[in-house]
């Protein structure tokens, strides 16, 4: 596939089949992460995969707990009060993967530096024929101190992205984007 082809056809997936990730392939995959840039070469990024589906399943049921206790300090959240709320809902969507790049606290914008290594991560993905989707709802708790602890995080990294990884069970349907605001051209 063509770099501009897999650029323009990524789209976020939330269906998978049942079928394993290898893991030469999952390594490959973070292999392409740390090809991307970082200020000053400080290459911040740590990682963290899973793929215990029952350990996911726990994480997922934690998160919706969080996220639902936080809804008056966050009122961005309250229209997902009844989805948090459903126990067969699963942040992770039943992926049989769960890639998480952390920032260490090193240089001028760590998490900048590793939403590139993801973004390398997603693109990868697509790539070789996988489906992807940053699932925003975990960062919070990934960055929770029990979390840290049962996963033996250092206490100083923080999560930036929590990424699903799996076969696409369908086509994600295309997203028409905006074109782009630019701002002045000199």
């Amino acid at each position: 596939m063509e770099l501009m082809e897999v650029i323009y056809k990524r789209r976020s997936v939330r269906f998978f089949t049942e079928e394993k990730v290898d893991k030469d392939v999952i390594d490959t995959l973070l292999n392409a992460a740390v090809q991307a840039p970082s200020a000053m070469n400080n290459q911040p990024w740590a990682f963290g995969v899973i793929q215990d589906k029952e350990l996911m399943k726990k994480i997922s049921d934690d998160s919706k707990a969080y996220l639902l206790a936080g809804i008056g300090s966050k009122p961005f959240l309250e229209g997902y009060r009844q989805l948090f709320s459903n126990p067969d809902y699963n942040i992770f969507y039943n992926a049989p993967v769960l890639l998480t790049v952390f920032a260490r606290p090193e240089g001028p914008n760590p998490a900048v530096d590793c939403a590139l290594a993801a973004q390398n991560i997603m693109l990868a993905a697509h790539a070789l024929g996988l489906g992807t989707c940053w699932i925003g709802f975990a960062q919070m708790s990934f960055n929770l101190p029990e979390l840290k602890e049962l996963l033996g995080i250092p206490k100083e990294y923080s999560a930036v992205a929590p990424i699903i990884l799996g076969h696409p069970a369908k086509a994600s349907p295309e997203i028409v984007k905006k074109d782009p605001e630019i701002l002045f051209r000199k």
